[in-house]
């Protein structure tokens, strides 16, 4: 019989778990017991105390006694009562027909392992009012965070059903089985328990530095209390392979880490290779998505490479980004979302946005589409917040199809926040008259950024918290979610507005952004100043805009914004601003000093070439490009004649370029007004839709 390697990873597991004997026996007894004396079994402690070992370990000893187990972890999940279900229906294999309902009311012997619970938050209500007291009486429920949990848990009937245990260190006797059981020699063992002080993270990373060198003492770290970090950094001092070192510093730098993006990074060549080799690292975990490391671990490879090696740091950055913002393109539904999280993920180390965005609360609520039963919590927001007129007018909104509303679901259901979006490209007069935001927006479209046929604008009309109105940071990163979201699905955006109270708060990120204020556009309503900061997409679409942003996310120090590297401000031309450009420029299309002063040159249809810096010469090229397309059928060629000989060799008057064509005057001005037309039509094609 071919015995699976799973078993072999089992037991490797084994040799490296030590300890926690009080918490193992407490689970055996509620193991041996008919009716368990608790049903919910809390374990809290910081990062790198063993909670997802602990976890493990329960899971083997389940699977001896004939329990049936099923193991999620919070990093991996929706944190909604969808999600979670969805979740349990995967783990347990089910066809779709099949609710996990269903399948546990007819699991009595049920263990459910729940690890990373503090990203779980928004679903302790749900969990502890609606999911658990469902389940089977005999069914134990384990549930692991560095948090300690909520007071609920303490009180009432779950009082007695709970049994909660903050997790400490290894005790002296259970590092050193632990150290032995890895072969470290007791002299090196003792050398290695006087630094760590039985820290389960720094144990492990002591083992694997003493696999690698077969010496831990020649490293004096009594000096430096954190040990965890110089253990660390001998660690990637000593990783055997280049490669394998940046497979190391990929998996610190995204938020997880498959064997895809490690082709992205690396080359396929080397993938595979190393991803099994960060899956064995003692601190490395796997997930659904892929890899991650342990916080604290991921932090401390993040700072060393960019100390050690700023510019592969930012190689690094860019490599990753790019495959992240390719994947958002590719995807839909959960993995979009997913995506666009990992993305945002990335700028967490941003000291400029740091104060704006609570990266730790990302996960911890879920962004929802609005149901009819959420309006009277977003009414009372309003009317604490804003007043009657915003009240009456969100009554006018909700319901129309050129609105949207969205809420962020924290605990048992319960609305952190909620967002307000308009399609205003599809307003009609009565909306106009209805919103005086819309009326100032769209006297700024008028004024400034005529639309074009097609252009789609969203206007970001209002958001909130329940506790803390438009200065949440958690409930602002959701309307960043959601905003990036947006941004990549819709087709043709043209334009978006965001309006905000405490404009001058938020008015130096929104330039960051490169989303500036726009006086024209800002509006009172309910006494309150609204700011109102807008976005031309025709000029700067998605991935440029994402392209100057990665630059910026690296910025070590805030600095002042005029001391950020200079990008030209491109221009949306409406349609017959455009053919007008057109037309000067084949006027000049051999004079390079007034080709220098055409706005084409900071067009979309120019600025798609990928050049770095656009001169007259790349203007050029592209017209006579254009011009070259009127070669490919018989129909058209005398229409490239013509437009070749007026304007890039042409004869001294139009009359000599007739004669030259030998056509009679009248049809050589009807060929030329045709030819160039074809041109415009064809360079404005690009404008609107890009080079493809």
């Amino acid at each position: 019989m071919i015995t699976r390697l799973e078993n072999r990873l089992t037991t490797a597991r084994r040799k490296r778990f030590v300890g926690r004997h009080a918490e193992l026996e407490l689970f055996r007894a509620a193991l041996s017991r008919d009716i368990p004396d608790f049903a919910v079994l809390h374990l809290h402690g910081p990062g790198g105390m063993g909670k997802t070992t602990l976890l493990r370990e329960f899971a083997r000893i389940a699977e001896e006694a004939g329990r049936p187990y099923v193991s999620l972890d919070g990093r991996h999940l929706d944190a909604s009562p969808p999600g979670f279900l969805t979740a349990l229906q995967q783990a347990l294999n089910l066809p779709p027909e099949t609710t996990p309902l269903d399948a546990l009311a007819n699991t009595p012997d049920l263990i459910l392992l729940l690890d990373t619970y503090e990203l779980l938050s928004p679903l302790d209500g749900w969990l502890r009012e609606q999911f658990l007291p469902d389940l089977p009486e005999r069914a134990i429920v384990i549930i692991a965070g560095r948090q300690p949990p909520p007071a609920a848990w303490r009180a009432g009937g779950w009082a007695e059903l709970t049994r909660i245990i903050s997790l400490r260190n290894l005790r002296p006797d259970e590092s050193a089985a632990y150290l032995h059981g890895q072969g470290v020699p007791e002299d090196e063992a003792d050398h290695v328990l006087s630094m760590t002080y039985g820290h389960p993270l720094a144990l492990s990373l002591a083992a694997d530095l003493f696999q690698q060198n077969k010496a831990a003492s020649a490293f004096d770290l009594k000096q430096d209390p954190d040990v965890v970090h110089l253990l660390l950094e001998r660690f990637v001092a000593d990783v055997p392979d280049p490669v394998l070192r940046q497979a190391l510093e990929v998996c610190a730098h995204a938020f997880t880490t498959d064997e895809a993006l490690l082709a992205h990074c690396l080359g396929a060549d080397h993938a595979h290779a190393a991803f099994q080799w960060l899956r064995d690292l003692s601190f490395i975990e796997q997930g659904p998505f892929g890899l991650f490391p342990h916080d604290l671990v991921r932090e401390l490879l993040e700072a060393e490479l960019r100390w050690r090696n700023l510019p592969r740091f930012r190689e690094l950055h860019f490599q990753v980004r790019s495959y992240i913002i390719g994947q958002i393109q590719q995807r839909s539904g959960l993995a979009q979302q997913f995506a666009v999280f990992a993305l945002l993920f990335l700028h967490r180390n941003n000291p400029f946005m740091r104060s704006f965005y609570e990266w730790q609360s990302l996960g911890q609520l879920y962004l929802d589409e609005a149901r009819p039963a959420d309006m009277p919590a977003i009414e009372a927001m309003i009317l604490k917040y804003q007043g009657e007129e915003s009240l009456a007018l969100t009554r006018y909104w909700h319901g129309r199809s050129q609105a949207a509303f969205y809420v962020a679901r924290a605990a048992g259901q319960s609305i952190a926040g909620f967002f307000h979006v308009i399609e205003m490209s599809q307003a009609v007069a009565a909306d106009l008259a209805a919103d005086p935001a819309l009326q100032s927006a769209f006297h700024h479209l008028q004024t400034h950024a005529p639309l074009r046929q097609g252009d789609v604008v969203f206007y970001f009309r209002n958001w909130m918290s329940a506790d803390n109105y438009q200065m949440s940071p958690a409930i602002f990163n959701m309307g960043a979610m959601l905003c990036l979201r947006y941004y990549f699905n819709t087709p043709r955006l043209a334009y978006a507005f965001v309006a905000q109270t405490n404009s001058n708060y938020y008015a130096t990120m929104f330039d960051y952004l490169r989303t500036p204020l726009a006086p024209d556009a800002g509006f009172v309503m309910d006494g309150q100043a609204f700011g109102v900061f807008a976005h031309d997409w025709r000029v700067e679409p998605v991935l440029e805009w994402m392209n100057i942003m990665g630059e910026r996310e690296l910025l070590d120090e805030i600095v002042a914004l005029e001391n950020l590297p200079h990008t030209p401000q491109p221009v949306a031309l409406s349609e017959p601003e455009f053919a007008e450009a057109v037309r000067q420029a084949l006027k000049d299309v051999r004079r390079p000093d007034l080709l220098a002063q055409n706005p084409l040159l900071r067009s979309r249809c120019l600025r798609d070439r990928g050049e770095a810096e656009l001169t007259p010469a790349h203007l050029q090229a592209l017209l006579r490009e254009g011009a070259e397309t009127l070669t490919a059928s018989p129909k058209t060629q005398k229409l490239h004649r013509v437009l070749w000989h007026t304007y890039f060799e042409p004869a001294p008057t139009q009359e000599a370029t007739a004669e030259l064509l030998d056509l009679p005057f009248s049809t050589y001005r009807y060929q030329l007004g045709k030819a160039v037309g074809q041109l415009i039509g064809w360079l404005w094609q690009r404008e609107l839709y890009g080079v493809e």
